[in-house]
């Protein structure tokens, strides 16, 4: 007699699957003594829906892979027996490389497990082509691993603005700074030694506010980053959307109502010419603010009282909200971040942005968690986010 369907017994799941569920799994267990620890093994069985069995096997290997370690006050139990020994991120013994390239320099830095910035440097840029800039940030890097003795760096995040396919590790455009096709992950892991993950600039930024920052435990996120390179990222149930090729996010040439920026596209008042940093620069250069292309010169006019610089960062900020309110009408989400200069600095400019976002979003609209050290933040996410979706695979023991 043949068999029913109901009958049939179950296919077993390849052995690929099972390894990365098996990854997967881990990575729920290390991001929950991340957000609670310290964190007592049971609770890491309830929060999971794991077995307690499940939860202790996991935590056995994180502490000999010596990711986390127990709590030096464990917490005695009502009862008999052993007290319950909490468990906690250990984030003394290894940290990140963060690599950011931005149009006039390079944001070279070391992370803790935590995200927590160690070491930055800022190097200006010399020469803009990939190999040149590339080089300089490994060689920083490599002397900032020398100083900071002790730990063991786990891998390097690069993280830049226009398009970058995370899969390939390639800068596919960067037209500001006329990369295009580079092997970024290639060319760094063979300068460094290290693993090398490569990812865009506000995807990096959103893992960063989810596993670090004011987006932890929100079910969506919207990230619009404003500076010489302007683009989004969005994420739900804890997964950036990135798109064939990862070209999701590329804003820079939605159109402005009313825009008159002049646009390297050939057009006039696409979204990056109108909020890009450098057009910022140029209007406070005409207005005798500054005579430079940084940004933060107009923002300390401002604050030494010119209400020129003012006015202009005014009025960018509620170009941004417009911006954000736009994206958060097609995404939905349930909190959307903002990274740009005035409304950072300035409540002034944060009080504008969100005002022109909608009374109905303002609430949930937020500067970056990190604003001394979002570009550094943005680098070390990308690697961080590899190391907490699968702690196992990216662990020391696998490096």
């Amino acid at each position: 007699m043949p068999r029913t369907a109901a009958t049939l017994p179950a296919s077993p799941a390849p052995r690929g699957v099972d390894r990365d569920r098996r990854r997967a799994t881990a990575g729920v267990v290390l991001r929950s003594v991340l957000e609670h620890g310290p964190v007592a093994r049971s609770t890491i069985a309830r929060l999971t829906g794991l077995s307690p069995a499940s939860v202790t096997d996991y935590c056995a290997r994180f502490t000999r892979l010596g990711l986390v370690r127990e709590a030096e006050q464990p917490r005695r139990s009502r009862g008999v027996g052993r007290p319950h020994v909490p468990l906690d991120l250990d984030d003394s013994r290894f940290v990140v490389g963060g690599v950011h390239v931005a149009v006039p320099y390079t944001t070279v830095a070391l992370l803790d497990l935590r995200g927590r910035v160690v070491r930055q440097r800022e190097l200006k840029h010399e020469r803009t082509d990939p190999q040149g800039v590339l080089a300089r940030a490994a060689r920083a890097l490599t002397a900032m691993l020398a100083e900071a003795r002790g730990v063991r760096p786990l891998g390097v995040g690069l993280a830049a603005g226009g398009w970058v396919d995370r899969d390939s590790g390639v800068i596919v455009e960067h037209g500001l700074l006329g990369w295009r096709d580079v092997p970024a992950r290639e060319a760094l892991g063979a300068l460094t030694g290290l693993p090398v993950h490569v990812d865009g600039r506000a995807r990096a930024l959103v893992n960063g506010e989810r596993l670090f920052g004011r987006a932890r435990g929100s079910g969506s996120v919207l990230h619009l980053f404003v500076g010489n390179v302007v683009d989004a990222a969005f994420a739900t149930h804890d997964e950036v959307h990135h798109g064939p090729r990862s070209q999701a996010g590329t804003i820079a040439h939605l159109p402005v109502p009313g825009g008159s920026e002049p646009c390297a596209c050939g057009g006039t008042g696409c979204l990056q010419a109108e909020l890009s940093e450098r057009t910022l620069c140029r209007r406070a250069r005409a207005a005798g603010i500054t005579d430079g292309d940084d940004p933060r010169h107009v923002l300390a006019a401002a604050g030494a009282g010119d209400p020129v610089a003012a006015a202009l960062l005014l009025e960018r900020s509620r170009a941004t909200g417009r911006a954000a309110g736009l994206l958060a009408d097609v995404l939905n989400p349930e909190t959307v971040v903002v990274t740009e200069i005035g409304a950072l600095h300035r409540e002034d400019c944060l009080a504008a942005l969100r005002e022109a976002v909608g009374a109905e979003r303002a609430a949930d609209v937020f500067p970056t968690s990190f604003p001394d050290s979002v570009l550094a933040v943005a680098g070390g996410s990308v690697v961080l986010d590899v190391l907490y979706r699968d702690p196992l695979g990216a662990s020391p023991e696998a490096n």
